[in-house]
């Protein structure tokens, strides 16, 4: 589909109007600005702030932020890296954040430049009663102005040394040139940690006062920008000073830090640059939007749940109607990766593209494309270690080969095989804030004695759920975002990684034993292993050359709900068979649809290859269990699950299949996963026939009930009939991959998901 959710700006303060930004209408008005194509500017400048080291709290991924942009800006933007300034940790202070912003970006911009800002830290909030008239309590229903909080703004003696909402407008204004992206990944909606998360706010019961020196820094630009104090309220009001300003959160949610696979970063920041690298140059504005908006709502569905929705300011005219440097069309080729250093045939690479729920799969081994000017594919690189996002890998030995002399710094790859382990683990965190030290230590030893699991600190490194009590104050802040069926307080289960919603069906009696409850919850970690497996292989939408279009529909209807298809294969399909993408109906403001209980759908899968295809469907729920949709057709051999080139697949078909898709609990969040294959399903079916046979279905069209032992067997069997490297562990280049590693390639597999969200009638 598009990936998944996220809407944009509020600078993590009070509302728009408190700091003198309207709501602009993205799916209305983004078309316009998609029209323009990028310009050649006489320069590209980009202050980029990130502060970890906070006196008294600290946080772990503003720093990589700004790497994140930086890497971006240069390899994908075109900035020169003398014109980017990165101001982080002891350097951003208040008054080093403002004269860099005075120095760099005001006095060097000209007009027509592209100039970027970027802060990553703490957000805030401070009283501002001078702008309270009766409009803005109309407007925002309380006197509060938003703030950066620099790493000396938390002393609040003569007020907080904050850098407000109303500085960064005079700031802006006073820029030269219209093409203007502010980012700002913070917030204020609270601080603290939050299950496996740091929250991106200083929290406050009150406001606090602004310092004075703040107040006659905004009073100097209003003289020097020559605006009274009226007008410069009404401006605010009306609009942003100029471009877009882009924000990680609405201002009651929150922005955090996020462990992604062994790397730190801001939840936002990495799914923005990470989509940014995949963006192709025909996409516009309108689906940039929906795109990120997407794929924070898939990262929140699976392992790691995030209640953040982004927003979008912009002001442009139809004078000025250049769109800002991150939505601005791009010529060059989508990317996973930068080469960033070579060494005789040693490879060092930015990671900068690799979706994040696959990033585990780029620990070792995986193999790149290299990508010439013209689109080519003149050499291959294996990845030998990750570090975060740093790989280090090496040139293989292939009849593509180049020599390494020709390599070059800012050469760009596409993935072409990831490596899956044939161990892959389930990460589980302990809640110390719900467990005493006794229950924590019966609960380690416990769940280290389950094969394939592994017990993780908080804090530290990414988990996919939390083991913990269900308590009073968890209780409560649940029933707040009417979280459907809680369990008794005194409890035990899982839980997502923020603590602020449970796995259904997961939490056992009140004061349940620890040992009993993870005896109980076994086979429960078997089908979420099961699902996390099947998932390593997805992510793989964006970076497969496989021509196929999926579609999930209102059954017996042509009402498409959504629709997905790899983005490097659409290229095979020709404009008569391709589609438009289609408005989801019923949707949520992240356009994932809303089903209600008893909805029957469908699925519809076009081979647009000119070969066959094996296609598989499965569906996970919010729950974690999986279940397979198709194949289902027991009474055939190995074509099963074909669909040939040209043809087209729906499942069910009502008149033949003896049974229909309906919508069930549990409520919320599930995926479709649909893969389609070059390589036949050999192993796979053949596990899924044996079920059959078992339960007498093996004559019949039908859904065959599987069991969590069956379905850890059968996402492991999935995985080994598309393995590249099952003949001898040598891929089709010759490139022999470790025992112990499947090799699933993008020229043979589109791997896809579509979200949906269950709701009540």
């Amino acid at each position: 589909m598009y990936i998944k959710r996220r809407q944009f700006l509020q600078f993590a303060s009070s509302t728009l109007a408190t700091i003198g930004l309207s709501q602009w209408d993205i799916t209305q008005q983004g078309d316009k600005y998609a029209k323009v194509l990028a310009q050649n500017t006489p320069r590209k400048l980009a202050l980029l702030v990130g502060i970890n080291d906070y006196p008294t709290s600290s946080l772990r991924g503003c720093v990589n932020d700004v790497q994140l942009q930086q890497e971006l800006l240069i390899h994908r933007f075109g900035f020169n890296p003398k014109d980017i300034l990165t101001v982080t940790n002891s350097q951003a202070t208040r008054k080093g954040i403002l004269t860099a912003f005075e120095e760099h970006l005001i006095k060097q911009a000209k007009p027509g430049d592209v100039v970027v800002f970027h802060f990553s830290g703490h957000g805030s909030q401070v009283s501002d009663k001078p702008s309270c008239d009766e409009i803005a309590l109309k407007l925002s229903k309380e006197c509060a102005n938003s703030t950066l909080v620099p790493i000396d703004g938390q002393n609040q003696e003569g007020g907080v040394k904050q850098i407000m909402g109303h500085t960064l407008f005079l700031l802006m204004s006073a820029l030269k040139t219209e093409n203007v992206t502010v980012v700002l990944d913070s917030c204020h909606s609270g601080g603290g940690k939050r299950g496996n998360f740091l929250v991106r706010s200083v929290g406050n019961s009150n406001l606090y006062e602004p310092s004075s020196e703040e107040l006659e820094y905004q009073r100097q630009w209003l003289k020097k920008l020559n605006i009274s104090p009226q007008e410069f309220v009404d401006r605010r009001r009306k609009s942003i000073a100029k471009g877009v300003v882009i924000a990680s959160a609405k201002r009651e949610q929150y922005a955090v830090d996020a462990n992604f696979s062994n790397f730190r970063a801001g939840a936002f920041s990495f799914l923005f640059t990470q989509y940014l690298w995949q963006q192709i140059g025909d996409e516009s504005l309108k689906r940039a939007i929906l795109n990120i908006g997407r794929s924070t709502k898939v990262y929140a569905r699976g392992s790691k749940q995030i209640d953040q929705d982004p927003e979008f300011e912009s002001n442009f005219s139809q004078k000025n109607a250049t769109p800002p440097i991150y939505f601005t069309p791009l010529t060059t080729q989508s990317a996973d990766a930068v080469v960033t250093k070579v060494n005789g045939d040693k490879v060092d690479l930015w990671l900068g593209g690799i979706d994040s729920q696959a990033l585990e799969a780029f620990e070792k081994d995986a193999i790149f494309t290299v990508l010439d000017t013209k689109g080519g594919t003149p050499a291959l690189v294996q990845l030998e270690s990750r570090e975060g996002l740093m790989g280090y890998g090496r040139l293989v030995n292939t009849t593509q080969s180049r020599p390494s002399s020709q390599l070059q710094p800012g050469i760009l790859l596409q993935e072409r095989l990831r490596s899956i382990p044939n161990d892959v683990t389930l990460k589980i965190g302990l809640d110390d804030t719900s467990l005493d030290n006794n229950a924590l230590q019966q609960a380690k030893q416990a769940l280290q004695s389950i094969k394939r699991i592994e017990v993780l600190p908080l804090g530290i490194t990414e988990v996919q759920y939390i083991f913990g009590r269900m308590t009073e104050a968890k209780y409560q802040d649940l029933q707040k975002i009417k979280s459907p069926k809680l369990p008794d307080v005194g409890s035990l289960g899982l839980f997502l990684p923020m603590l602020n919603q449970i796995i259904p069906n997961s939490f056992g009696e009140r004061n349940e034993a620890v040992n009993g409850a993870i005896t109980r919850l076994q086979p429960k970690f078997k089908s979420l292993l099961a699902a996390k497996v099947v998932k390593q292989m997805l992510g793989n939408t964006s970076t497969s050359r496989v021509a196929v279009t999926t579609s999930m529909t209102v059954a017996g209807s042509t009402k498409i709900l959504s629709e997905t298809y790899p983005t490097r294969g659409v290229k095979k399909v020709s404009t008569e068979t391709t589609r438009p993408a289609p408005k989801p109906v019923n949707s949520s403001d992240s356009n994932v649809p809303k089903l209600s209980l008893g909805t029957k759908i469908a699925f519809e899968v076009r081979n647009d290859e000119s070969v066959p295809l094996y296609v598989s469907i499965l569906v996970v729920d919010s729950s974690g269990d999986m279940a397979v949709v198709f194949p289902n057709d027991w009474s055939v051999s190995n074509d099963a699950a074909l669909l040939d080139p040209g043809k087209r697949l729906v499942i069910p078909q009502t008149d033949v299949d003896d049974f229909v898709l309906t919508v069930s609990e549990p409520l919320g969040f599930s995926e479709a996963l649909i893969v389609a294959s070059t390589t036949p399903l050999r192993d796979s079916l053949k596990a899924l026939k044996d079920i059959a046979k078992s339960r007498g279905l093996e004559n019949t069209r039908t859904l065959v009930p599987v069991t969590e032992d069956q379905l850890l067997n059968i996402a492991d069997t999935l995985l080994n009939d598309l393995d590249a490297g099952t003949r001898g562990g040598i891929t089709a280049e010759g490139i022999k991959l470790p025992t112990g590693i499947r090799g699933v390639d993008t020229q043979k597999l589109a791997a896809m998901a579509i979200a949906f969200e269950v709701v009540g009638k």
